[in-house]
């Protein structure tokens, strides 16, 4: 029945093609419900101007829709999403901005919502995308680190024809952020004006099944360009042992208004002389290696003197409530910070086990250590920052409940450029299959 309802929701498709070839549109079709039980606990330890703590509990529906595709040299599809954020818990003197829960003036508000459609044409191994978009590649990273996800709009094309080789393109021109309900334009960290216009390219090539190398240039008009080059190897050392190689490089410059100074597209942080401008180059290199259910990463990151990274952001442009927060590709993006200032130099240690190896399939458990210095900043360029986390994640197995997903995290965070903070936050994920 519920499946039938879809020729309703469909009709433009349903007039176009036969009965014969909207049988694959709706025979792969898949309805998902998605729910994330959210709640974080922040207390701002010194230099914070606002209140000592944050304290905030929303629950977060995504009911996911996605179509097969009509038969045919060029197939037809339609996605559908619906999200729904809810308020728990919250109140005066505990709710911060609105990168959480959407605000309502001082306070937060009840319930925040946005609905998102996607036109999908395939031809061969190439398919077109139009509309609501969750992207996640090297010089894009949607955020999911909240109740209900960021969004994209726009078009991003992906082929597959060459065996090995994935080669994707796009433009996104708004994005709706984690905790909004309206889109907006894009910019980076800092920026007050809108950009609709961030364009982007790459290739992910498989040389063979032990390495990957990737390509990508983006393009955000009035802010920057930026190259991407990766590298991640798997050396499979004996049998039951790897050693993983990930090489990132980031090359950014400035474009247009942001590269002749004009107010309103200056990013945030050091600058040599303030103007504002964007020039920059990110590395990193991390090893990992993986034993009998253990992980342990070693890696490093430096960041150049001339600039933060940067890589799309919305704040708070054009008014738009909630719509502050992004994530990033950087090799150190964490819990509370992404280690991505100008002149950041920072060494990474990280340890993991999965207790499958001990016979508690489901269990994991994370544990990062990252400490950084040479932060530039007006007065000088010495400052330091470093970041401790745990992450405990556990996904019931069997019974009425198989799939729930459970998350502790814990965060602290002691910095001389931002408010020292310690952080809580405990996440049930749990998904349900309608059809």
């Amino acid at each position: 029945m519920l499946k039938g309802s879809l020729y309703v929701l469909t009709p433009l498709i349903g007039t176009v093609f036969s009965n014969a070839a909207m049988a694959d549109f709706l025979q792969d079709s898949k309805l998902n419900l998605g729910m994330r039980n959210f709640y974080i606990n922040s207390d701002f330890r010194e230099g914070h101007t606002g209140p000592s703590k944050a304290e905030e509990w929303a629950q977060g529906f995504r009911l996911q829709y996605q179509s097969g595709y009509t038969d045919g040299t060029l197939g037809v599809g339609v996605d559908a999403l619906g999200l729904l954020g809810l308020k728990l818990d919250s109140g005066r003197g505990r709710h911060q901005g609105s990168t959480v829960l959407n605000s309502d003036g001082d306070r937060a508000a009840d319930e925040w919502s946005h609905l998102g459609l996607t036109l999908k044409l395939k031809a061969s191994a190439t398919e077109l995308k139009l509309g609501t978009l969750m992207p996640n590649l090297p010089i894009l990273v949607y955020s999911d680190t909240r109740p209900l996800p960021q969004t994209y709009q726009g078009g991003i094309l992906t082929s597959r024809e060459i065996d090995g080789l994935t080669f994707t393109a796009g433009k996104l021109t708004q994005a709706v952020g984690r905790a909004s309900s309206d889109r907006t334009g894009i910019a980076v960290t800092g920026g007050q004006r809108e950009s609709n216009d961030f364009r982007f390219a790459g290739i992910d090539y498989k040389l063979n099944k032990d390495l990957l190398l990737q390509y990508y240039q983006s393009y955000l008009e009035d802010y920057y360009r930026q190259h991407f080059v990766g590298a991640v190897h798997t050396w499979q050392v004996v049998e039951g042992q790897s050693l993983k190689t990930d090489l990132r490089y980031f090359r950014t410059r400035s474009e247009g208004a942001n590269a002749s100074g004009k107010p309103g597209y200056q990013v945030a942080g050091y600058t040599p002389d303030g103007r504002g401008e964007i020039d920059n180059d990110t590395w990193s290199l991390t090893f990992n290696y993986a034993v009998s259910g253990h992980g342990v990463l070693l890696g490093y990151q430096r960041v150049s003197d001339d600039s933060n990274f940067v890589q799309p952001n919305q704040g708070t442009l054009g008014g738009g409530v909630g719509a502050g927060g992004a994530s990033s590709y950087l090799t150190t993006e964490r819990v509370l910070s992404n280690f991505g200032r100008a002149g950041q130099d920072t060494v990474i240690a990280q340890y993991s086990y999965d207790f499958a190896a001990m016979g508690v399939p489901g269990l994991s458990l994370l544990f990062n250590h990252q400490n950084s210095q040479g932060i530039k900043t007006a007065r000088d360029g010495d400052r330091r920052e470093r970041e401790t986390d745990l992450i405990l994640n556990y996904v019931v197995q069997s019974g009425p409940v198989r799939g729930l997903g459970i998350s502790l995290m814990q965060g602290r965070l002691r910095s001389e450029v931002a408010p020292d903070q310690d952080q809580v936050r405990v996440v049930l994920n749990y998904n349900l299959s309608l059809f």
